[in-house]
C-alpha cells in the first residue's frame, strides 16, 4: 500500500448523534486538504506555522506514517470528524502524549473547518473522545491547552466539562510566536457531571 504501514491495532470508531469519529485513511487526503485550504485563514492563528508543503500529498503521506506509528505504539489516537447527516469531513481531534503508570493522562488537540464552526459538532466530538479515553483507554485525566483569546475554544472546552487550571507562559509556538495558553483538564470522575 505505497509503503504506508497499516494500523496494527483495532481501529476505534466513535459514533454520536451528529458526528462520527474514525482514524484517518489515505483516501481522506483530498477532502482533508480541501477543507484545510478553505479554512486556512480561520485556522492559522491557532496552529503551529504551516509548512510550505502543508497541504501536499507527500506531507499527507508523512502525516499518515506518523499517525499510524503513534497509534500502533499507543502514544496517540488521531481521529477525523465526519458529519453523520451528510458524511462530510468537518475537522479532527487527537488524543496525544498518552501516558499510563502513575499519570494515566493524555492531551487533547482539535481543529474544525470554518464552515462547520459554531454548530456544536466539536462539543459532541470532545464528549465522544472523553468517554473513549476514560472508559476504553482507562485514563484518569485529559488535558487541553488553548490561547486565552481563542474564545470559541474556551467555550467548547468549558461546555465539555473541562476546568481551567491555570496559565502556561510561553507554552506553545503558534503561527511562529511563543504563546501563553490556558491549561484545561477533565478528570474521569467528573464524567457524570459534564454537560451533555
Amino acid at each position: 500500500m505505497f509503503g504506508l504501514p497499516a494500523y496494527r491495532r483495532p481501529e476505534p470508531v466513535l459514533a454520536g448523534s451528529r458526528v462520527k469519529l474514525r482514524l484517518p485513511r489515505r483516501s481522506d487526503y483530498r477532502e482533508w486538504a480541501a477543507l484545510r485550504r478553505a479554512s486556512r485563514d480561520f485556522l492559522v492563528p491557532w496552529e503551529p506555522r504551516w509548512g510550505a508543503d502543508e497541504l501536499e500529498r507527500r506531507a499527507w503521506r508523512e502525516r499518515m506514517r506518523r499517525y499510524r506509528a503513534e497509534f500502533n505504539t499507543g502514544a496517540a489516537v488521531p481521529f477525523l470528524i465526519f458529519d453523520v447527516e451528510n458524511g462530510a469531513l468537518v475537522g479532527g481531534i487527537t488524543l496525544s502524549n498518552i501516558r499510563y503508570g502513575v499519570a494515566q493522562c493524555a492531551s487533547v488537540g482539535y481543529w474544525i473547518g470554518e464552515p462547520h464552526a459554531g454548530k456544536g459538532l466539536m462539543l459532541e466530538a470532545l464528549e465522544l473522545v472523553s468517554v473513549y479515553a476514560f472508559n476504553r483507554l482507562r485514563l484518569h485525566r485529559l488535558e487541553a491547552a488553548c490561547i486565552p483569546d481563542n474564545n470559541r475554544s474556551v467555550r467548547v472546552l468549558e461546555k465539555a466539562g473541562f476546568a481551567r487550571e491555570g496559565l502556561l507562559n510561553s507554552y506553545l509556538k503558534i503561527n511562529g510566536i511563543w504563546q501563553d495558553h490556558f491549561l484545561y483538564a477533565r478528570l474521569a470522575d467528573s464524567q457524570e457531571r459534564a454537560p451533555q
